[in-house]
């Protein structure tokens, strides 16, 4: 190690981990008038962290989105929605439950007010993710809720990283790459700053994986520390770790929705500290993962956001049950595909379907979005053919088959590594019953049904949902199959924190002098979302409990 690289500095507030959640607590503390450090173990042009590459979604309740496309939603509609899908059940869940009301009441009143004043806008069409399909009681929502930010995930992130770039030009901030925290400081019980490694600088662009090479060591003294860094989605030896029984065995093989530096390391820092960890065995993982064909980290996937007509089989051409269709229920379809035996599922759809239907999740995946390109989006939306990288999956995806004809669709899908196991008879089964349910207004099939209900609602029919049709008409184009795999993405569970932020000790009493906020806490509290999430909740959770982080660190500064 070269000694000359160490360093050591004093600030009011450090920030560990320059995500959303970091970035809107920075900025919160420095509203306040603090002195702020923001650190991270990537190079600078990974700030803005995984919030950078996301589709910007964001829940909200009683919007003017909403009750602009004829949709009533409520607080207490809301809130049965939440807790039924959240299912909270144990003791650990006492301040999962106060922050989930704590968020609810956010997203009902002042989260659309506060952005709005930042300049951040909203697509007008809200979308209808989670749609659950089991009884009222059940977990989805119940209207939709999901409003896309006008930018995605970029244009959510814009005004706080401004707010701490116009800081760090004023003199008021610091901003410290490539510096990776192994202790937090601890002095009489109370946390006092943070030291660890600098690591070796690295020029590469944002999303790439980097060097752990260790060039000097540092040490800093904080009023507060603020640890904001993320879950554990990058490091698949944690993720089976923590893989709970509930969701049957953890894939052999997975794909990896967020960068490589997503380690989960901090939290271990944390428990050293005193730290109470809970629910690390609630997660988030995407069954409709397809391999990026132009990756930017290792084994880099994109999650398919599907709309609801897409017939969804199991390895072995098997149907998925009622309700698991494309977009109703994530976590049902996990534990009922981890169960198969298998890591992979098929959707099997028409060019009619993935013309309208398919949406990729991510900020570089929606160019007229995250553009804020208004003609680009009316071309890709309402416009004939596949939107641009949808259709470069279909030109270039290894995941992709594009047939004219049943059998050999099923014949290419069965030559696909893993294909063996398809029952082509099994598939053209269960294909050609379903167009058999087209053919007139009623039907036994439960996805057809839905499928008319969606096209009820006006954003649906306009952007989402093409109409029903049977899938071997010629007159829909060519035949599409599409394999699909588990795809890790969020930690549901983290540090235990209070409605200030403050993370909390093995006894339940506040740790002095450190907070959490974002996925490190569970969203908040360690947990909020329970079992499961309603979408839109994510980057909503690091706004929520960065900005709270942030006003109580720097209150007790």
């Amino acid at each position: 190690m070269n000694a000359a690289a160490s360093s050591q500095t004093t600030t009011d507030v450090l920030v560990v981990g320059w995500g959303l959640a970091g970035l809107v607590a920075a900025s919160e503390a420095l509203e306040a008038g603090r002195h702020v450090t923001i650190l991270d173990q990537e190079p600078r042009t990974n700030i803005g962290g995984q919030a950078h590459w996301s589709f910007g979604g964001l829940l909200f309740i009683d919007s003017p989105e909403q009750r602009r496309m004829g949709i009533r939603d409520s607080l207490d509609l809301a809130r049965h929605d939440w807790f039924d899908t959240a299912g909270f059940d144990r003791d650990d869940d006492a301040w999962p439950k106060r922050w989930a009301e704590a968020y609810l009441q956010f997203a009902h009143q002042e989260k659309r007010a506060w952005l709005r004043e930042k300049g951040v806008g909203f697509f007008p069409v809200v979308g209808w993710a989670e749609r659950g399909g089991y009884t009222a009681t059940g977990p989805g929502n119940s209207v939709p809720r999901f409003h896309i930010t006008w930018g995605t995930g970029p244009g959510l992130v814009e005004p706080f990283l401004r707010a701490v770039e116009s800081a760090e030009a004023a003199g008021r901030l610091s901003i410290l790459p490539r510096h990776r925290v192994t202790r937090l400081e601890v002095a009489d019980g109370v946390v006092v700053g943070a030291a660890g490694d600098v690591l070796a600088p690295s020029g590469a662009a944002r999303g790439i994986a980097t060097t752990r090479e260790v060039v000097g060591e540092f040490r800093i003294e904080a009023g507060a520390v603020i640890v904001s860094s993320g879950g554990i989605g990058g490091n698949h030896d944690l993720v089976r770790a923590a893989w709970p029984d509930r969701l049957g065995t953890p894939p052999s093989s997975m794909l990896t929705g967020v960068p490589a530096y997503v380690d989960g390391s901090m939290h271990q820092v944390c428990a050293d500290a005193g730290a109470r960890l809970i629910n690390g065995d609630r997660m988030w993982h995407y069954v409709e993962g397809i391999r990026n064909w132009d990756p930017v980290w290792p084994q880099h996937g994109i999650r398919i956001l599907p709309g609801p007509s897409s017939v969804w089989l199991d390895a072995t051409g098997a149907r998925l049950p009622v309700p698991l269709f494309p977009g109703f229920d994530t976590l049902g379809t996990l534990e009922h595909l981890r169960r198969t035996g298998h890591d992979h599922s098929w959707f099997v759809l028409s060019q009619r379907i993935v013309e309208k239907e398919f949406t990729l999740s991510g900020s570089e995946q929606n160019p007229d979005l995250t553009g804020k390109d208004v003609s680009l989006l009316v071309k890709s939306r309402l416009g004939k053919g596949a939107a641009g990288p949808v259709q470069a999956f279909l030109d270039h995806g290894e995941d992709f088959i594009v047939r004219d004809d049943l059998d050999a669709l099923i014949e290419a899908m069965r030559a696909l590594p893993g294909g063996d196991v398809l029952d082509g008879a099994r598939v053209r089964r269960e294909v050609e019953a379903r167009d058999r349910e087209i053919d007139n207004d009623f039907t036994k099939d439960a996805q057809i049904a839905m499928l008319r209900s969606a096209r009820a609602y006006r954003g649906d029919r306009l952007v989402r949902t093409t109409p029903p049709h049977r899938l071997l008409d010629a007159a829909s184009g060519p035949l599409i199959a599409v394999k699909l795999h588990v795809l890790t993405r969020k930690s549901l569970g983290g540090i235990e924190t209070d409605l200030d932020g403050r993370a909390l000790g093995v006894d339940g009493t506040p740790i002095r002098g450190l907070y959490a906020a974002g996925e490190a806490a569970g969203f908040g509290g360690g947990g909020m979302h329970g079992y499961r999430a309603l979408e839109g909740t994510f980057v909503g959770g690091c706004l929520f409990s960065g900005r709270t982080a942030g006003r109580v660190a720097a209150a007790s500064v």
